[in-house]
Parts: structure tokens; C-alpha cells; sequence
């Protein structure tokens, strides 16, 4: 009878042992889990972040700079600006400094930039150059003088503006020397206000 006791509580402690040791794995194989899972929650944050960077990076590359080249017309080379659209400048225009606003800004808007202007198509980009204007835009100079859209001109290879004179002061088409163009009519339909028959007025700019 001890003898079969004795066995009995051997058999005991032995399950006892054995439900301790599958405790202690089950522990430990959970601690390695969540172990694994906190080392990978960093990467994946870091990756993460990484992209983050890369996209603002990216998207960050456009400048805003206005590009100024050159197109060929009755009148002979002259400035563009916007993806071929004629540029001019304006006699009444003095020491780089804009006198146009108001109704002329509607009728010649000013060439804006965002940052430094940038030259092609035989324009040398250290003649260009900027000139602050009332309400805080850059305006594109060449050679110090400001640069100007026509209203009139919807498309490149227009120069309805050619000889215009219109606010009290002549506009021409720019070679890219930097000289007012004073020869030829307008291209595209007529111009509003006097064409170039007055081009001999056509003031000191040369």
C-alpha cells in the first residue's frame, strides 16, 4: 500500500513538472512574439517616413521661374515668354521700373516670375533679370527693360501690340539684343490705338 502511494505522488509531481515546463514555453515563445513585432513596428515607421521624404522632395522641384526665349516673325526675332506668346516693353518704362497698373496691367500684363528667370532660343540669361512691383509680383526685365503681354495676342505668333500706342507711350516687340523692334505692322488683326505708323515717336528706348 505505501509502495502504491509512493507512486501515485511521484506520478503527480512528475504532471505537475511538465504543465510548469509548458508554462514557461508558452511565456517565452509569446515574449519572443511580441519581441519580433515591437522590432518591426520601427521599420516600418522608418519606411514610411523615408517615402514621406522622397514625395516631398519630388514635389518640391517645380521653381515658378518664368522661361523667356525667341520666336521669328514678319518683324524679325523677337522675345517670348509663357510657351511662345510675344513679349514687349514700354517706352514710357524708365530706369527698370514699371509705370504700368491699373487698366495698362489689364490691357499689358506684366510678365511675372516666381524666381529667377531663365533664358533659351539665344537669349542670354544674365540680361534677364527682376523689378518689384506695387503689389509684391516679380516682373521679368531684359536688359532693366520690364517685359509685357498683350491683352489682344490669344496665341503665339501674335503681335497685335507691335507699334501700339496706347496709356500715353508707344510698345514694341524686344530683339534679343535688348532693342525695341520698330519696324513692321501688327500680326494676328489690328491693334487697338495707334499701329506702328508712329514708330517715329517711338521714344528713347534702343
Amino acid at each position: 500500500m505505501g509502495s502504491w502511494t509512493t507512486a501515485k505522488l511521484r506520478a503527480a509531481a512528475f504532471a505537475a513538472l511538465a504543465v510548469s515546463a509548458m508554462a514557461a514555453a508558452g511565456c517565452g515563445s509569446s515574449s519572443g512574439s511580441s519581441t519580433s513585432t515591437a522590432a518591426a513596428a520601427p521599420a516600418a515607421a522608418t519606411s514610411s517616413s523615408s517615402s514621406s521624404t522622397t514625395s516631398s522632395s519630388s514635389s518640391g522641384n517645380a521653381s515658378g521661374a518664368e522661361q523667356i526665349g525667341t520666336a521669328k516673325g514678319a518683324m524679325g526675332t523677337y522675345l517670348t515668354a509663357d510657351e511662345g506668346r510675344a513679349v514687349y516693353l514700354w517706352v514710357a518704362d524708365s530706369g527698370g521700373k514699371s509705370a504700368c497698373s491699373g487698366a495698362c496691367a489689364k490691357a499689358w500684363p506684366p510678365v511675372e516670375t516666381k524666381g529667377q528667370p531663365k533664358g533659351e532660343g539665344g537669349v542670354n540669361a544674365a540680361d534677364l533679370g527682376t523689378t518689384a512691383r506695387a503689389d509684391g509680383t516679380q516682373q521679368v526685365t531684359y536688359h532693366g527693360h520690364p517685359l509685357y503681354y498683350f491683352i489682344a495676342d490669344k496665341s503665339k505668333g501674335e503681335t497685335k501690340g507691335q507699334g501700339n500706342n496706347s496709356f500715353g507711350a508707344l510698345w514694341w516687340l524686344v530683339a534679343s539684343s535688348g532693342n525695341a523692334i520698330k519696324s513692321g505692322g501688327s500680326s494676328g488683326g489690328a491693334s487697338s490705338g495707334s499701329s506702328s505708323s508712329s514708330s517715329s515717336s517711338g521714344g528713347g528706348w534702343g
